[in-house]
């Protein structure tokens, strides 16, 4: 997965801030309703069943070699609890030269750690270092009778907006992508999860899996290759012209796409499906955890829109020798 290109950004200067032996972790927003209704009515639309954990470090070692740094500013994302996971912050270390430190939510679906550090004298290295078990299950789709009730939202509004439109290099609004689109439509389909699927198989049959630099869905589409970036933002392209809303799911070392549908009662339902890989139309057999849900995030430095909110690290360096070395660490421990 190529995710080097998206750089590092500035300082993120407001927000939730704290000061606190502890990280208060919390579910994602927008996302504890679905809880609810799938449990509502009968038979869950989705379960999560066999559930595994896993221990994940996270965090930023610094070696300020010969550099005197002042003026400090880290950020790197965290992973949160959504339906199919449950994030538990078991330890931390956090050095005393870090002056403050606290997490913040950017909308769509993503939390971040920042931390400032006053000073980091030359020949230091200081390590802010957090320790998650996450615990992430398989998702089961729903039965056939239920597939029959899901419908495509007659309107995407609150949140479901960032799922609709252009993100970057999800170039919805391509003519190639909305001739699909339009050829997807007039097939025949007898519910609109079918419709779906015959995005999904349309993908996987015209797009060949092939590992290359990265570039935009219409471009995968051009070129009948793409890898699990490619073809997940070709799939979510195409579903955004057909009014359904879609987003990227990224986990460590892929992404795969969700799909937004609504039940008999109005209430919405995201479903997985993995299009680079071992067939799976909504469900998921995936245990490695979720790092961010979205594929459109607003970050304030930034002009232009994030397609995954990256680490950032900044300082000003006085009485320099060189140039400290940041590194950012996502390592599975057990």
């Amino acid at each position: 997965m190529k995710i080097a290109h998206l750089g590092r950004w500035a300082a993120l200067l407001a927000g939730l801030f704290v000061c606190s032996p502890s990280l208060v972790l919390a579910q994602a927003p927008g996302e504890a309703d679905a809880l609810v209704a799938d449990g509502a009515g009968g038979e869950p639309l989705l379960r999560y069943e066999s559930p595994q954990k896993q221990t994940w470090r996270v965090g930023l070692r610094l070696e300020t070699r010969g550099a005197n740094c002042v003026n400090v500013v880290a950020t790197f994302p965290i992973p949160i609890d959504w339906p199919e996971q449950k994030v538990t912050l078991v330890d931390q270390q956090v050095d005393g030269m870090v002056s403050n430190w606290g997490p913040r939510d950017l909308a769509g679906g993503v939390r971040q750690v920042r931390l400032l550090m006053d000073q980091a004298p030359a020949g230091s290295t200081i390590e802010t270092l957090l320790t998650f078990e996450i615990e992430r299950s398989r998702i089961l789709g729903p039965s056939p009778e239920q597939i029959e009730q899901l419908t495509i939202p007659r309107r995407a509004t609150g949140e479901l907006r960032m799922a609709m439109g252009n993100s970057p290099y999800i170039n919805t609004t391509d003519a190639r992508i909305k001739a699909v689109a339009r050829e997807i439509a007039a097939m025949e389909a007898d519910n609109d999860w079918q419709r779906i699927e015959l995005v999904y198989d349309w993908v996987r049959d015209k797009v060949s899996y092939t590992e290359g630099p990265l570039k935009s869905a219409s471009e995968a589409l051009r070129d009948g290759t793409g890898d699990c970036e490619e073809l997940t933002s070709l799939f979510i392209a195409i579903c955004r012209n057909l009014r359904v809303p879609a987003r990227m799911v990224w986990i460590p070392g892929h992404c795969y796409p969700e799909f937004y549908l609504e039940d008999a009662e109005g209430n919405g339902h995201w479903f997985p499906c993995q299009v680079a890989g071992t067939r799976q139309f909504g469900k998921m057999d995936e245990y490695r955890p979720v790092l961010q849900k979205g594929d459109r995030f607003k970050v304030p430095e930034k002009k232009t829109a994030q397609r995954y909110v990256a680490e950032f690290f900044t300082c000003n360096k006085l009485r320099s020798n060189g140039d400290p070395k940041p590194t950012f660490i996502r390592e599975l421990v057990e």
